[in-house]
């Protein structure tokens, strides 16, 4: 794809987001929109992964650890065949697999996740067994910058660079709020780079909304050879909806009719100022 139609599939992603969380009445808004073009980047560009191959040894893997932040990867799942769209019209309803969290019950999903820190530590495991069979599968998680206080992480970050782990690539969507206040008065866990660095890791920092910087960054993998990778993206909670982004109310929220009008405007102006646009 071309970075003008990685950029309106974006803006496509996000209004197929806010949608499905306004049918559910439930979902993890802004956290969803800042991490949109991350999924859309790797799903797009830069994961060996398909519904076709989904079951073979040598895919390569993608642990979301921010769970909470589901509706985007099932948007971004639906998109690539997994599973049929009209299938997000149960979100969050009586019996329905499309829960608040990733679950294996749903096709193209690797793993359970939700309770935070637990993605990395999954991944390490996931690149050591990759090492051990001499596959050249990579592996990728996601994690929120307000997961990372989770012990887990660091004992995972730990391993990874005792074991050399260059197929392992941890994005950290740093959109820096989490559900009660900013993550640097919960718990600052600032500088992000130089901790990376002192445990051993190979660090990138870009623009996670940007997606010719997440292109750029996810094309030089591994960053350096024998070291696993973490890109640092600095992304904007709500991105694409003004009276979403930076809010720390819409961590958790459903918009409202009118809202959600708005929202819809709002994205359809993107996407004609991208139409605009050469490649």
């Amino acid at each position: 794809m071309t970075s003008k139609e990685l950029k309106l599939k974006s803006v496509e992603y996000r209004k197929k987001i806010l949608k499905y969380i306004l049918q559910a009445k439930a979902g993890h808004t802004g956290g969803s929109l800042s991490a949109t073009d991350i999924l859309n980047v790797l799903y797009n560009d830069v994961l060996n992964v398909s519904p076709e191959n989904f079951a073979s040894p040598d895919r390569d893997r993608y642990v979301q650890s921010k769970g909470h932040c589901v509706e985007a990867l099932f948007v971004v799942l639906a998109d690539q065949g997994f599973f049929p769209e009209e299938e997000l019209n149960t979100l969050c309803k009586y019996q329905s697999h499309y829960i608040g969290h990733p679950t294996r019950k749903v096709k193209g999903v690797e793993q359970n996740t939700g309770a935070l820190g637990h993605g990395l530590p999954i991944c390490v495991g996931t690149a050591i067994a990759a090492k051990l069979d001499n596959k050249a599968y990579r592996v990728f998680t996601l994690m929120g910058d307000g997961e990372l206080p989770e012990g887990s992480n660091w004992e995972a970050a730990l391993s990874a660079a005792h074991y050399k782990l260059d197929n392992l690539c941890a994005i950290v969507d740093k959109n820096s709020l989490q559900i009660t206040a900013a993550t640097s008065d919960v718990m600052n866990t600032d500088p992000l780079d130089e901790k990376w660095k002192a445990f051993g890791w190979a660090v990138k920092e870009v623009n996670g909304n940007d997606i010719d910087e997440l292109r750029a960054a996810f094309n030089s993998l591994p960053f350096e050879k024998g070291k696993p990778s973490v890109i640092i993206a600095h992304t904007t909670k709500g991105k694409g909806v003004s009276f979403m982004e930076n809010e720390l109310k819409w961590h958790h929220g459903v918009p409202s009719k009118e809202q959600y009008e708005q929202a819809m405007e709002e994205l359809d102006a993107e996407r004609i100022n991208l139409e605009r646009l050469s490649n």
